[in-house]
């Protein structure tokens, strides 16, 4: 069997799952049948003659995952090359380019273990379940970076995926890869002999798959409105370099710069500034924030705004005897002595924690060149809920916590009645990084039917309303400011109540017919 005859369904595969993939508009659908390719490949040598089959599986399925996963999130090496040289930036790349990648092709390789000793039914359901375990461990371990959940491609058509409010991304994670297997299905039927409609009814049942969720999603879209319930806010872009920030340019200086953008845009009634991650560059310690002259400036800048409150980032320590704890936090003040902090809690791994301290510490010094405490922030462990002195409750998200749907749900349902993200993300460059980054957020908008305000240091500051449509955003690398008037909501979605419960249930069944395996091989050596 020549090699080709997989490996070029295997690229197949992977050119429109990255061709699917955000940021690239209109090509959305292409998820629901780029793997199509991929099992053809899969059952072609499931049914040849050929030795090792396990190995071709796991190294076809490889391929694919390792070429899309790199095509999609390829500006992780920009970041880490900025302040490393190459050959460290692409060994210290392959990292995240190829754990997530190693994930989907294992859940794979198990689809093809579990097709040798059952059923083609049972092995689909076990696929399903495989691949969303996977993606659900690569969200809640160590080295969590579930940027490349299926669920998520999503977000270049959020109109498709209204009904996240009840499943979140990972309902969207199932739709494709059950869609995928009809769609195969489908195929196979069609090249078959068969003639009439036994021949197109595979195609038929695929097709109602499709259309259904999509009416849906599309009738909720349309006929969704939201209670006019009015709160100005404003949000700061100060595109201050974030290789710079630490070293040329003075925190009093940015603290000017975020305080005038604000009054450049502001109203007398405007209730909320929104200033990025890491707006207040040196660290505070917060049981003397009071005594702090960054927090002072902070304070006086809203004297002329007497109802509004202030959510910025800020870099802060407390201590507890001789221990001192850091954190990348976010802090709400207010023309009162009410001072909120929230520690971040969803740590980019290497950079913000160090994964698996006692194997992985060497690798500290790469990542020096970021700024903070390499691998030394704590966080917290439950999501905060800022409360304004008018009872206005904002859930404070930081960066890459905005790719958590059940974190963020948590807050929402104590009490945040709008999603308040902070970010920089000019670490990437100009890359398609930033604009999934900033997509994602109109996924965590469905969910809760939440309005979503985003500031970003750099990259793209804007407002996404409930439906997930972005009602105003910035231009990349421009300092700016923006305000808008957007609605709070007090309901509760079905997917804040439940959390990631899609996710749970099919990790439990993946164990399930992960154990289907080893017990059907052992009975049938028993009967020979």
């Amino acid at each position: 069997m020549k090699s080709k005859t997989f490996l070029l369904p295997a690229l197949l595969s992977a050119f429109l799952m990255w061709l699917a993939w955000p940021p690239i508009p209109y090509t959305t659908p292409l998820l629901l049948v780029g793997l199509v390719p991929l099992l053809w490949a899969i059952d072609y040598i499931r049914q040849s003659d050929a030795s090792k089959k396990g190995k071709k599986v796991f190294l076809t399925a490889g391929l694919t995952f390792l070429v899309w996963n790199t095509a999609s999130i390829y500006w992780v090496y920009n970041a880490i090359s900025a302040v490393n040289n190459a050959f460290v930036a692409f060994l210290i790349s392959l990292i995240p380019y190829g754990l997530g990648a190693l994930l989907m092709t294992f859940a794979f390789w198990l689809y093809y273990r579990l097709s040798v000793v059952s059923s083609k039914k049972i092995a689909y359901f076990g696929l399903i379940s495989f691949y969303i375990a996977m993606e659900y461990l690569h969200q809640t371990w160590d080295l969590a970076f579930p940027w490349m959940t299926l669920g998520n491609g999503l977000a270049g058509m959020h109109q498709l995926a209204q009904w996240y409010e009840y499943t979140g991304v990972y309902g969207g994670s199932l739709w494709i890869l059950a869609s995928n297997i009809l769609a195969f299905e489908a195929y196979k039927v069609f090249k078959s002999k068969l003639t009439g409609y036994p021949k197109f009814r595979p195609a038929f049942i695929w097709g109602l798959f499709i259309i259904l969720p999509t009416a849906l999603s599309l009738t909720k879209y349309v006929q969704y409105k939201e209670k006019p319930v009015p709160v100005n806010v404003v949000v700061v872009q100060p595109n201050i370099d974030p290789y710079q920030k630490y070293e040329s340019l003075p925190a009093n200086e940015q603290l000017q710069i975020l305080a005038h953008l604000s009054d450049s845009v502001a109203q007398t009634n405007t209730e909320y500034f929104i200033w990025p991650e890491t707006a207040i560059p040196r660290y505070a310690d917060e049981d003397r924030i009071r005594e702090n002259p960054d927090f002072l400036t902070a304070q006086r800048f809203l004297y002329k705004y007497k109802n509004a409150s202030l959510i910025t980032g800020i870099e802060s320590i407390k201590r507890n005897g001789d221990q001192v704890s850091s954190f990348n936090a976010a802090m709400q003040l207010e023309n009162s002595a009410n001072v909120q902090f929230y520690h971040k809690s969803k740590l980019v791994p290497g950079v913000e924690k160090m994964p698996f301290p006692g194997a992985l510490s060497i690798l500290g010094p790469v990542f020096d060149g970021f700024g903070g405490t390499v691998g030394g922030y704590k966080g917290q462990e439950d999501p905060g809920v800022f409360y304004s002195y008018g009872g206005i409750g904002a859930t404070p998200v930081i960066c890459y916590e905005s790719l958590w749907g059940d974190w963020i749900g948590k807050s929402v349902k104590n009490g945040a009645q709008f999603i308040a993200i902070i970010t920089n993300d000019g670490w990437w460059g100009n890359t398609s990084g930033k604009d999934q980054h900033f997509l994602y957020a109109g996924l965590r908008a469905i969910e809760t039917r939440r309005y979503v305000v985003r500031s970003a240091n750099t990259g793209i500051s804007g407002f996404i309303n409930q439906t997930g449509d972005v009602v105003k955003q910035s231009k990349w690398w421009t300092r700016t400011a923006l305000k808008a008037d957007i609605n709070l909501n007090d309901e509760i979605t079905f997917y804040t109540k439940s959390g990631d419960l899609v996710a749970k249930l099919f990790s439990l069944t993946a164990i399930f017919f992960a154990l289907i395996i080893p017990y059907r091989k052992w009975g049938r050596k028993n009967k020979h």
